[in-house]
């Protein structure tokens, strides 16, 4: 087998449970899209094709640079039209999201600016984005519909997401999140809606188009009723289910969400510590979503310290979106969940590798180990902590998606 060694590597491996699994100079031997073999440069074996049973056919000398897990960013919204930056001066002005959305806009007008994009469009918008986001290390993104909201618009939605993931090389996990607001057709008629939503997954399934469900479970979207009508649809196709729950009000979601062994609820600023609890008893991991709690100016805070004392997992996004997040930088991601909820420099690193990968079902990528994927970002940062401390730094050298440099 033809193998690749990366070797002169600071590597951050996130390997053990916890600290930062750091190995001074640091080399790593992969073969194809996976790591065979990592550890301290000295104790490297002398004789590779002996040793491992590989034929080294490249070396890659990385200069010292700081080597981590390629991150993964599992709550997105690229695949969209227009922009919303009027509504961005509307909430400057003291109008609040909920009030927007309420009077028509919101998620609505970016519905209308999907629906009247081109196919080609949204590829190419959604390219541009990813590709940003790949420059700053990402290897991995969970891309939502939602912007649709009617079974041919949200199934062109997924279709472009596969898309993205096939032409940029990039993992691509595509989430339905059909069941994200009322679409005009439908109003004062959600219970119609949902049982349209529910008529089409099936469809969408046979098609290879989804890789799991989201809803939107709040006062100016779907009631947990509601949901739990697409949920039991999802779980009667084997899908595994995600919720936007607690973002705005506690309406109970994330209860309900890991009543069904949710991957993860996502935003979670008002969540119960019952809910916290059920979350825990699940294994569905806690997305948290610091730039959206800060475009809107929240003040709710999540509750880190309990989810810490439930042993739930930390996960961060970047939750790019037109209306509540339109960021592509996760390393601001990272220095935003320290300095606005106090997660330590570590927990959020971890957050966009190890626990960001398992909120997508994905237990091959986010830490450095033999037998993993071999997604790498290379920084040139002396320690890790910098990926949190910069704020405007492009410190993202090379990503490495599958053992490849893009």
């Amino acid at each position: 087998m033809n193998a690749v060694l990366w070797r002169n590597a600071h590597a951050i491996s996130l390997a053990p449970d916890s600290g930062w699994g750091a190995l001074g100079c640091a080399a790593v031997v992969t073969v194809g899209d996976t790591i065979r073999w990592i550890g301290a440069q000295a104790v490297l074996p002398a004789d590779l094709e002996r040793d491992l049973g590989v034929h080294l056919v490249n070396e890659v000398d990385l200069g010292g640079a700081l080597l981590t897990p390629g991150l993964v960013d599992c709550h997105t919204h690229l695949v969209y039209g227009g922009h919303r930056a009027a509504e961005f001066e509307l909430r400057l002005e003291g109008v609040s999201y909920e009030a927007i959305a309420r009077s028509g806009g919101g998620i609505r007008s970016t519905v209308n600016a999907t629906r009247t994009a081109t196919d080609e469009d949204l590829f190419e918008r959604a390219c541009k984005r990813a590709r940003t986001l790949m420059s700053q290390g990402v290897t991995t993104i969970e891309i939502k519909s939602g912007y649709g909201l009617s079974e041919h618009d949200e199934a062109r939605s997924l279709r472009c997401a596969r898309r993205v993931g096939q032409a940029l090389g990039l993992t691509v996990r595509t989430t339905c999140l059909a069941a994200h607001a009322i679409p005009p057709e439908f109003e004062g008629r959600p219970d119609d809606y949902i049982e349209a939503v529910c008529a089409w997954l099936p469809k969408w399934h046979a098609e290879g188009l989804i890789d799991a469900v989201d809803a939107f479970c709040e006062r100016i979207a779907f009631s947990p009723d509601q949901i739990r009508r697409v949920f039991e649809c999802a779980r009667g196709l084997g899908l595994p289910v995600k919720l936007h729950a607690e973002q705005l009000s506690d309406q109970g979601g994330a209860a309900l969400a890991a009543e069904f062994g949710a991957l993860s609820c996502d935003h979670l600023e008002w969540v119960s510590e019952a809910a916290i609890a059920a979350m825990a008893e699940a294994g569905s991991v806690a997305v948290l979503l610091p730039a959206a709690f800060y475009f809107l100016r929240e003040t709710q805070v999540p509750p880190v310290q309990a989810l810490r004392r439930a042993g739930v997992p930390i996960a961060l996004a970047t939750d790019h979106n037109p209306g509540s997040a339109p960021l592509l930088s996760p390393s601001l991601v990272l220095n935003l969940a320290c300095t606005l909820f106090r997660l330590t420099p570590e927990e959020a690193l971890r957050g966009m590798t190890v626990h960001a990968a398992r909120a997508l079902g994905l237990s091959d990528r986010g830490v450095l180990a033999a037998g993993m994927r071999a997604d790498f970002a290379v920084w040139d940062l002396d320690h890790p902590a910098e990926l949190a401390y910069w704020i405007g730094h492009q410190a993202c050298r090379k990503t490495i998606l599958g053992g490849v440099v893009q």
